[in-house]
């Protein structure tokens, strides 16, 4: 293996010429870091004082609540009172709504808006974590096909419309 092939090896000077050979010195006594020089990279700074990189105090956390020792675990429950429950569901007025555009849908092309309605409603309950799933999916296929049914009467009446004219 030549020496220029080998990656750890520089290139020996020929025979007949003088070259030096180089090295890195560290800089002189006369070198100084100035003032408002670039801080490096991973150096601590200091200063901070706008939030949220501003210094956060560290204080004990205080538990309340009911005392351990004064009241025993029988005498004492949680309340409901303050606990807001939401009872609304969507599923079902999105499903009424696509049957009703469904069966408009047969008859008339006018039923688009409750159709487009029921579409939204049924994406809106299926993204809700309490809604029915499955009834969410029905209005969402029924109001799919209703809208379908609706556009097509429209189409079909625009075409009517150019004969006419």
């Amino acid at each position: 293996m030549s020496d220029l092939s080998h990656p750890d090896r520089a290139p020996e000077p020929a025979a007949g010429s003088s070259l030096p050979r180089t090295s890195i010195e560290g800089p002189s006594g006369e070198v100084e870091r100035p003032a408002g020089a670039a801080r490096l990279p991973g150096a601590r700074r200091d200063g901070y004082t706008k939030l949220p990189t501003g210094p956060v105090s560290v204080e004990p956390v205080v538990v309340s609540g009911p005392d351990e020792d004064a009241v025993s675990g029988a005498d004492w429950q949680p309340t409901t009172a303050g606990i807001v429950v939401d009872e609304t569901r969507l599923a079902p007025w999105a499903l009424m709504a696509a049957i009703v555009a469904l069966g408009a849908s047969f008859f008339v092309g006018w039923a688009v808006p409750v159709a487009v309605v029921a579409v939204i409603a049924a994406v809106m309950s299926l993204r809700r974590p309490v809604e029915s799933r499955s009834m969410a999916r029905w209005a969402l296929v029924l109001g799919l096909c209703a809208t379908v049914y609706s556009l097509g009467w429209l189409v079909w009446a625009g075409m009517q419309f150019e004969r006419l004219v």
